[in-house]
Protein backbone atom coordinates (compact mmCIF):
# COMPACT_ATOMS: atom_id res chain seq x y z
CA UNK A 1 0.00 0.00 0.00
CA UNK A 2 1.29 3.47 -0.89
CA UNK A 3 2.19 5.78 1.99
CA UNK A 4 1.97 8.89 -0.21
CA UNK A 5 0.66 11.78 1.85
CA UNK A 6 -2.49 13.57 0.74
CA UNK A 7 -1.95 17.19 -0.31
CA UNK A 8 -5.11 19.28 -0.40
CA UNK A 9 -4.96 22.82 -1.81
CA UNK A 10 -7.53 25.61 -1.56
CA UNK A 11 -8.84 26.69 -4.98
CA UNK A 12 -10.98 29.73 -5.68
CA UNK A 13 -11.41 29.21 -9.42
CA UNK A 14 -10.44 27.04 -12.38
CA UNK A 15 -7.06 28.77 -12.80
CA UNK A 16 -6.16 27.87 -9.20
CA UNK A 17 -7.36 24.33 -9.73
CA UNK A 18 -5.31 23.72 -12.86
CA UNK A 19 -2.14 25.07 -11.21
CA UNK A 20 -2.68 23.03 -8.03
CA UNK A 21 -3.20 19.83 -9.99
CA UNK A 22 -0.10 20.54 -12.10
CA UNK A 23 1.92 21.03 -8.92
CA UNK A 24 0.92 17.67 -7.49
CA UNK A 25 -2.17 18.33 -5.38
CA UNK A 26 -4.25 15.24 -4.66
CA UNK A 27 -7.47 17.09 -3.84
CA UNK A 28 -8.88 20.61 -3.81
CA UNK A 29 -10.99 22.44 -1.27
CA UNK A 30 -13.29 24.81 -3.16
CA UNK A 31 -14.24 28.08 -1.47
CA UNK A 32 -14.94 31.71 -2.16
CA UNK A 33 -14.29 34.85 -0.06
CA UNK A 34 -11.14 34.10 1.89
CA UNK A 35 -11.65 37.36 3.77
CA UNK A 36 -14.32 35.36 5.62
CA UNK A 37 -12.03 32.30 5.85
CA UNK A 38 -13.76 30.54 2.98
CA UNK A 39 -17.44 30.38 2.07
CA UNK A 40 -19.54 28.25 -0.30
CA UNK A 41 -18.68 28.81 -3.96
CA UNK A 42 -21.35 29.14 -6.62
CA UNK A 43 -22.63 26.22 -8.64
CA UNK A 44 -21.09 27.86 -11.71
CA UNK A 45 -17.66 28.01 -10.06
CA UNK A 46 -17.90 24.37 -9.05
CA UNK A 47 -18.89 23.37 -12.60
CA UNK A 48 -16.01 25.31 -14.15
CA UNK A 49 -13.47 23.74 -11.79
CA UNK A 50 -14.92 20.25 -12.24
CA UNK A 51 -14.53 20.64 -15.99
CA UNK A 52 -10.93 21.86 -15.64
CA UNK A 53 -9.35 19.15 -13.46
CA UNK A 54 -9.62 15.45 -12.72
CA UNK A 55 -8.65 15.32 -9.03
CA UNK A 56 -11.30 15.14 -6.27
CA UNK A 57 -13.02 18.34 -5.14
CA UNK A 58 -14.32 19.05 -1.64
CA UNK A 59 -16.79 21.95 -1.61
CA UNK A 60 -17.19 24.21 1.41
CA UNK A 61 -20.68 24.47 2.95
CA UNK A 62 -20.51 27.72 4.93
CA UNK A 63 -22.44 30.90 4.21
CA UNK A 64 -21.06 33.35 6.78
CA UNK A 65 -17.92 34.03 8.80
CA UNK A 66 -17.54 32.24 12.13
CA UNK A 67 -18.53 28.77 13.25
CA UNK A 68 -22.26 29.17 13.90
CA UNK A 69 -24.46 27.90 11.09
CA UNK A 70 -26.79 30.85 10.59
CA UNK A 71 -29.53 30.03 8.07
CA UNK A 72 -29.68 26.24 8.04
CA UNK A 73 -32.32 26.16 5.32
CA UNK A 74 -30.02 28.17 3.05
CA UNK A 75 -27.15 25.78 3.77
CA UNK A 76 -29.32 22.79 2.89
CA UNK A 77 -30.41 24.51 -0.32
CA UNK A 78 -26.78 25.22 -1.23
CA UNK A 79 -25.85 21.60 -0.62
CA UNK A 80 -28.79 20.42 -2.74
CA UNK A 81 -27.79 22.71 -5.61
CA UNK A 82 -24.17 21.60 -5.55
CA UNK A 83 -25.21 17.96 -5.44
CA UNK A 84 -27.37 18.59 -8.51
CA UNK A 85 -24.29 20.06 -10.21
CA UNK A 86 -22.35 16.87 -9.50
CA UNK A 87 -20.47 17.67 -6.28
CA UNK A 88 -19.84 14.52 -4.27
CA UNK A 89 -17.42 15.60 -1.50
CA UNK A 90 -17.88 18.43 0.99
CA UNK A 91 -16.43 20.40 3.90
CA UNK A 92 -18.58 21.59 6.79
CA UNK A 93 -18.63 22.03 10.54
CA UNK A 94 -20.66 24.12 12.97
CA UNK A 95 -20.69 24.82 16.68
CA UNK A 96 -23.42 26.13 18.96
CA UNK A 97 -22.98 29.15 21.20
CA UNK A 98 -21.36 26.97 23.87
CA UNK A 99 -18.70 25.51 21.58
CA UNK A 100 -20.42 22.15 21.22
CA UNK A 101 -21.11 20.62 17.79
CA UNK A 102 -24.33 21.93 16.24
CA UNK A 103 -25.74 18.48 15.69
CA UNK A 104 -29.07 19.70 14.31
CA UNK A 105 -27.42 21.56 11.44
CA UNK A 106 -24.72 18.98 10.80
CA UNK A 107 -27.21 16.11 10.75
CA UNK A 108 -29.53 17.99 8.36
CA UNK A 109 -26.66 18.61 5.98
CA UNK A 110 -25.36 15.05 6.21
CA UNK A 111 -28.85 13.78 5.38
CA UNK A 112 -28.87 16.03 2.30
CA UNK A 113 -25.46 14.72 1.24
CA UNK A 114 -26.78 11.14 1.13
CA UNK A 115 -23.55 9.35 1.96
CA UNK A 116 -21.07 11.73 0.29
CA UNK A 117 -17.68 11.93 1.97
CA UNK A 118 -17.01 15.08 3.98
CA UNK A 119 -14.50 16.85 6.19
CA UNK A 120 -15.36 18.49 9.51
CA UNK A 121 -13.34 21.68 9.23
CA UNK A 122 -11.45 23.84 11.72
CA UNK A 123 -14.47 24.42 13.93
CA UNK A 124 -12.94 21.54 15.90
CA UNK A 125 -10.10 23.87 16.91
CA UNK A 126 -12.64 26.21 18.53
CA UNK A 127 -14.70 23.51 20.24
CA UNK A 128 -15.20 23.44 24.00
CA UNK A 129 -14.03 19.80 24.06
CA UNK A 130 -12.52 18.40 20.87
CA UNK A 131 -12.44 14.80 22.14
CA UNK A 132 -16.13 14.96 23.06
CA UNK A 133 -16.91 16.48 19.65
CA UNK A 134 -15.22 13.57 17.91
CA UNK A 135 -17.24 11.07 19.88
CA UNK A 136 -20.52 12.91 19.23
CA UNK A 137 -19.89 12.90 15.48
CA UNK A 138 -18.43 9.40 15.27
CA UNK A 139 -21.48 7.68 13.81
CA UNK A 140 -22.35 10.24 11.14
CA UNK A 141 -22.16 8.74 7.64
CA UNK A 142 -19.52 10.06 5.27
CA UNK A 143 -17.28 11.78 7.83
CA UNK A 144 -13.75 10.76 6.86
CA UNK A 145 -11.51 13.70 7.85
CA UNK A 146 -10.99 16.50 10.36
CA UNK A 147 -9.25 19.64 9.12
CA UNK A 148 -7.35 20.86 12.17
CA UNK A 149 -4.35 22.88 13.29
CA UNK A 150 -4.55 21.43 16.78
CA UNK A 151 -5.09 24.97 18.12
CA UNK A 152 -7.16 28.04 17.23
CA UNK A 153 -3.85 29.88 16.88
CA UNK A 154 -2.49 27.54 14.20
CA UNK A 155 -0.28 24.52 13.71
CA UNK A 156 2.80 25.93 15.45
CA UNK A 157 0.97 25.99 18.80
CA UNK A 158 -1.12 22.94 17.96
CA UNK A 159 1.72 20.50 17.31
CA UNK A 160 1.43 18.68 20.67
CA UNK A 161 -2.31 18.15 20.16
CA UNK A 162 -1.82 16.92 16.60
CA UNK A 163 0.85 14.43 17.69
CA UNK A 164 -1.35 13.25 20.57
CA UNK A 165 -4.38 12.79 18.32
CA UNK A 166 -2.28 10.91 15.77
CA UNK A 167 -1.30 8.52 18.56
CA UNK A 168 -4.96 8.14 19.60
CA UNK A 169 -5.85 7.28 16.01
CA UNK A 170 -3.08 4.70 15.84
CA UNK A 171 -4.39 3.12 19.05
CA UNK A 172 -7.83 2.86 17.45
CA UNK A 173 -9.60 5.07 19.98
CA UNK A 174 -13.28 5.72 19.32
CA UNK A 175 -13.88 8.95 17.41
CA UNK A 176 -10.38 9.04 15.92
CA UNK A 177 -11.08 6.95 12.82
CA UNK A 178 -11.38 9.92 10.38
CA UNK A 179 -8.13 11.08 8.83
CA UNK A 180 -6.39 14.04 10.46
CA UNK A 181 -5.97 16.68 7.75
CA UNK A 182 -3.42 19.17 9.08
CA UNK A 183 -3.96 22.77 8.06
CA UNK A 184 -4.07 26.31 9.39
CA UNK A 185 -0.72 28.07 9.58
CA UNK A 186 1.04 24.94 8.34
CA UNK A 187 4.68 25.50 7.37
CA UNK A 188 7.21 23.32 5.60
CA UNK A 189 9.35 23.09 8.74
CA UNK A 190 6.40 21.45 10.55
CA UNK A 191 6.28 18.57 8.08
CA UNK A 192 9.09 16.30 9.38
CA UNK A 193 7.66 16.14 12.91
CA UNK A 194 4.12 15.60 11.65
CA UNK A 195 5.16 12.88 9.22
CA UNK A 196 7.22 11.18 11.95
CA UNK A 197 4.09 11.16 14.13
CA UNK A 198 2.27 9.24 11.40
CA UNK A 199 0.18 12.08 9.96
CA UNK A 200 -0.61 11.58 6.30
CA UNK A 201 -2.78 14.45 5.08
CA UNK A 202 -1.96 18.15 4.70
CA UNK A 203 -3.94 21.23 3.65
CA UNK A 204 -2.51 24.49 2.31
CA UNK A 205 -3.94 27.78 1.12
CA UNK A 206 -1.60 30.73 1.55
CA UNK A 207 1.59 28.66 1.01
CA UNK A 208 0.35 27.83 -2.50
CA UNK A 209 0.22 31.57 -3.26
CA UNK A 210 3.62 33.19 -2.58
CA UNK A 211 2.28 36.52 -3.86
CA UNK A 212 -0.75 36.52 -1.54
CA UNK A 213 -4.45 35.78 -1.82
CA UNK A 214 -4.92 38.34 -4.59
CA UNK A 215 -2.71 36.16 -6.81
CA UNK A 216 -3.51 32.69 -8.18
CA UNK A 217 -2.11 29.37 -6.99
CA UNK A 218 1.48 28.88 -8.13
CA UNK A 219 2.15 25.40 -9.46
CA UNK A 220 5.80 25.52 -8.44
CA UNK A 221 4.89 26.46 -4.86
CA UNK A 222 2.58 23.44 -4.72
CA UNK A 223 5.34 21.28 -6.18
CA UNK A 224 7.67 22.30 -3.34
CA UNK A 225 5.09 20.95 -0.89
CA UNK A 226 4.59 17.78 -2.92
CA UNK A 227 8.32 17.15 -2.83
CA UNK A 228 8.54 17.80 0.91
CA UNK A 229 5.68 15.41 1.66
CA UNK A 230 7.15 12.72 -0.57
CA UNK A 231 10.63 12.97 0.97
Amino acid sequence: MSNRAVLEVIALDAQDAVAAEAGGADRLELVTDMAADGLTPSRETFAAIRAAVDIPLRVMLRLSDGFEAGDTDALVAAARGLRAEGADQFVLGFLDEYGNPDLVTVERLVAELEGCRWTFHRAIDHAADRDALRKQLADLPGLDAYLTAGSPAGVHLGLPVLVSEAAAAQRGEAGYEPQILVGGGLRLDHVPLLRAAGLTAFHIGGPARPSGWSAPVDAEAVRVWRTALDA
